[in-house]
């Protein structure tokens, strides 16, 4: 069972020294990081929006069903059947964020709660100590808005793939895996502002560090980090230079490598801006994600330019 998933530049001899800092020290492995409102998305999260599926609703109890039963259609009924429920009726599920692919929360599901899943878009689950259905927020009011759902291969575990209202841990914290076993091992003590993080996130988190970060005299040389943070004309020149790169890889057909390396090299060095504006990577994959809903030209039409 796998739930849905989360580069060293080069340059020429003019920004070679410039290259070498940026990729010093900007990757990480287990960070901890600000909170943010809700880490690199997963595809299956990248789709057209859909409507909630009209043909479930929660039925009162009647004398074939548990008060608070879901009354399904045809359809959601063959799809529930078809999941491998364990002896006890469930089956693992899985929260993950659609737009960062952070992993929220596991829980289990039986048919009813997935059934519910499907009509209310809001992450259900069964709570095996309580013997009852329970959705995630109706306390809090911190939902997990389901945009989609998915079965593993063996059709024996849930993913609900959705957006957070907040905090999905009890603690508070954005995801209940902030406990990394390396550090457990070594000691170290859970740190609930710690994620699971992919590559990008890694990055964003190390750059938020740098910016941080305080400059004293004789305290040595500024990361280039630190220095792009602190000077807008030197990262705005490098930003536009890494573009000039990047297109000049396809320009004078060079090979994939090359066009990897130079995109990463305009990718930390764009996120470096959106740390200067205070602006999350979370917040442009969601704005991506809601592209795909629309057409270009109504998307450029309505765009919001404050």
């Amino acid at each position: 069972m796998a739930a849905a998933p989360a580069a060293a530049p080069t340059h020429s001899p003019a920004s070679s020294s410039s290259s070498s800092a940026c990729r010093a020290g900007i990757f990480s492995r287990g960070t901890s990081r600000p909170s943010v409102r809700s880490v690199a998305a997963s595809a299956p999260g990248w789709r057209r929006r859909r409507e909630p599926y009209p043909a479930v609703s929660v039925a009162a109890g009647s004398a074939q069903s548990a008060p608070g039963a879901v009354a399904v259609d045809t359809k959601v009924d063959t799809l529930l059947d078809s999941v491998k429920w364990d002896s006890k009726g469930l089956a693992v599920a899985i929260a993950q964020n659609v737009d960062t692919g952070a992993i929220l929360m596991q829980g289990f599901a039986n048919k009813e709660a997935l059934a519910k899943t499907i009509s209310t878009r809001k992450a259900t689950f069964f709570s095996r100590s309580r013997s009852s259905l329970w959705t995630r927020g109706e306390t809090s009011m911190n939902f997990i808005n389901v945009h989609d759902i998915f079965l593993d291969c063996d059709r024996d575990s849930i993913i609900y793939l959705g957006k957070p209202d907040g905090p999905t841990c009890h603690t508070g914290a954005e995801t209940c895996y902030y406990t990394s076993v390396y550090d457990a091992l070594q000691s170290s003590k859970p740190n609930e502002g710690m994620q699971v993080v992919t590559t990008l996130y890694s990055l964003e988190d190390t750059i938020s560090r740098r910016k941080e970060e305080k400059v004293t005299e004789g305290g040595g040389k500024p990361s280039w980090t630190k220095k792009l943070l602190l000077d807008n004309q030197l990262l705005c020149s490098k930003i536009r230079e890494e573009t000039g790169e990047l297109i000049q890889t396809l320009l004078e057909n060079e090979g994939q490598s090359r066009a990897a390396s130079e995109m990463a090299d305009l990718l930390y060095h764009a996120m470096v801006l959106l740390r200067v504006k205070d602006v999350k990577m979370e917040e442009v994959l969601e704005v991506l994600r809601k592209r795909f809903s629309q057409s270009g030209i109504e998307e450029k039409a309505g765009r919001n330019k404050s």
